[in-house]
Order: C-alpha cells, then structure tokens, then sequence
C-alpha cells in the first residue's frame, strides 16, 4: 500500500465535495513558513524575542492556524547538522512544542524528512534552497521569495498528494519520498 493509499483511507473524510485541510508548517526560530489549507502562505517571525518568550510566540500562531479545523498537519522533521548549542536546544525545543500542542489539540500530524522533503519537491534530496523555489515556480509559477513559505508550501503540496488530492504533479520517483513520512498513527 502506497503512502498516499495509507493517509487517503485513515484520515477523517472532509465532507463531501471539499478538499481535506491541510496546514504545511517549516518550524523555525527566525522566521516560520506557514502554508494555510487555502493555499496562502505566510511567515512568523518574532522580532527580537529569545527563548521561551520566543517558542512561546511560534506556538500561539500555530495553534492560531490549528484552531481552524484541520485535517492534517504535515512538519518539516528537525534539521540540526548546521546548528550548534543553544540554537540547537532551542530548534529541539520548539519542534517538540509545536508536536505536543497538536497532539493535545489531537490534530494528526505527519512528520516528512528534509531530505524526502527535497526528494518530493525536487527529484534530489539534496537540493538547495533555490532549487525548492524554482521547483515551485517551474510548476505553479508561484513566485515566493521566503524560504520558510516555499518549504511549507511544498510539505502542505506532500500533505494533499499522500491524501490523494494532488496540488502539484511530479514525477513517481518524486512521488515514492513520501513513503519515507511519519504519519499519524491513525494515518499508519
């Protein structure tokens, strides 16, 4: 069974005629890409606040976008290889806030590596960040200038093609990283 068979048949049936919801989330401490279930994308940032002051910021406008009643959440999984001490405590700190609220909020949530991710989006796992973006502009036209919402754009993009209701066509071996995804326990 495909990974997309798998989330299309565990995942709670939108009524009928509407697309599943689905909210991409890039978690980061600088500036967090959000991909809403209408399409839109948009950026958190927090100014100069650090710490917990700084989490705690991410976190209210997740659960703000969580409040609206969705289907799935689809999170980029931690990437630390380029971080060091406190910033790589805090990243840990605030992937595993962000999992705790949605579980509390029991909002299914698939966790999809950076490397599948880049796999997905375009055809290498390693990709760079310009690849991402020109990934996107080649197949949408979309334009977006932020990392942060080309990364959650693409993961909210994983998130509708694993339930069956593709946003984006790519290729089957594009199509095949989405296998290596967390899904929700209900989704597994």
């Amino acid at each position: 069974m495909t990974a997309a068979q798998t989330a299309a048949e565990h995942i709670p049936s939108p009524a009928a005629g509407t697309l599943p919801r689905v909210l991409g989330l890039d978690l980061s401490l600088t500036a967090t890409g959000i991909a809403r279930p209408d399409g839109h994308t948009e950026r958190v940032t927090c100014g100069d606040l650090r710490g917990t002051d700084r989490l705690a910021w991410i976190c209210s406008a997740v659960t703000g976008h969580t409040t609206q009643g969705v289907d799935l959440v689809v999170v980029e999984g931690p990437s630390y290889g380029s971080m060091s001490g406190a910033g790589h405590h805090e990243a840990a700190g605030l992937w595993w806030l962000v999992a705790y609220i949605l579980d509390g909020r029991d909002v299914p949530y698939a966790v999809v590596p950076p490397s599948s991710l880049k796999k997905y989006a375009t055809g290498r796992g390693n990709a760079t960040k310009p690849d991402m973006r020109m990934a996107l502009f080649q197949r949408t036209g979309l334009d977006l200038r932020d990392d942060n919402q080309v990364d959650a754009w693409w993961l909210r993009a994983a998130g509708m093609d694993a339930l069956g209701h593709p946003i984006v066509e790519v290729p089957k071996a594009q199509h095949e990283a989405l296998a290596k995804a967390a899904w929700p326990e209900a989704v597994a």
